[in-house]
């Protein structure tokens, strides 16, 4: 999942898509890529739960995942809190030394 967000297109589409629903047209027309770029790029971030889609008439509409965006959300808390807790830890630790 966090691999899917680390190249800028991507970020620049699931950035977009929070804004709500847009089809993959509107989506290329503000994107420095082409339109089947695009399109293969929403492909990635729909394999990893990041992005869905559904069909309105004629054409595909693009969302943010809100299942998948909680599991990346809830990877970040537990990334943070690890991190900031090893953090006191060292502080507490060089706190002890002196």
């Amino acid at each position: 999942m966090m691999t899917a967000l680390g190249d800028p297109t991507r970020q620049m589409i699931f950035e977009r898509l929070s804004d709500g629903p847009i089809p993959v047209g509107e989506l290329a027309r503000d994107l420095p890529v082409s339109r089947p770029a695009v399109s293969q790029h929403l492909k990635v971030l729909k394999d990893v739960g990041l992005v869905l889609d559904r069909r309105q008439g004629t054409r595909r509409l693009y969302q943010v995942d809100p299942a998948g965006l909680a599991i990346l959300r809830t990877y970040l808390d537990q990334f943070w809190d690890r991190s900031l807790a090893a953090f006191q830890a060292a502080a507490e630790n060089e706190e002890h030394k002196r």
